[in-house]
């Protein structure tokens, strides 16, 4: 089922299968609108989430008002860059006009070490994106609050702003 691209909706754009596989996750919560989220293939590296957001997004999203996207990426830093340092990178691709609708999400290194941490939980990575969508409405699940995942309290708080009326179901 595709989405309507008239109506609120958001798209998510993965880095890689795992985050895929989160964005999958979340988007079979039973409390997710699964017919207001797409989850894109994975591009293969946060730049190329960054090229295809800059080469097929920003005219959609001109084009569409009611879409909203979700860059998933990992803040693996490498070389001595920080997490600021990649954030900044990506949002500096981000066009004016369209900063309210678009937010970075991600796990501080990757999201394999984010699964490993869970590990005694057996937590695979859809059962992780489930997690974090269950937790999403009123922001207070504990799952957030982990390590490699608190760095996006600014940013979650931002989108729940703009998805609560429409993603959730309560």
């Amino acid at each position: 089922m595709s989405i309507n691209r008239y109506k609120p909706h958001v798209i998510i754009l993965p880095e890689d299968k795992a985050d895929e596989e989160i964005a999958n996750g979340f988007m079979v919560s039973p409390n997710i609108n699964y017919r207001a989220i797409q989850v894109d293939k994975p591009a293969g590296g946060w730049l190329t989430v960054v090229q295809k957001f800059k080469t097929e997004l920003i005219s959609e999203m001109q084009k569409y008002t009611a879409c909203i996207t979700i860059m998933l990426i990992d803040f693996d830093c490498y070389e001595g860059r920080s997490y600021e340092d990649r954030l900044r990178r990506v949002t500096l691709a981000i066009p004016d006009d369209l900063k309210g609708r678009v937010f970075v999400l991600g796990v501080l290194t990757e999201p394999e070490n984010l699964r490993d941490a869970k590990k005694k939980e057996r937590k695979t990575f859809e059962i992780i994106g489930e997690t974090l969508a269950l937790g999403c409405p009123d922001n207070k699940s504990e799952l957030w609050k982990h390590e490699l995942l608190r760095h996006n309290e600014d940013e979650l708080n931002r989108i729940l702003l703009s998805v609560r009326p429409f993603l959730f179901s309560f």
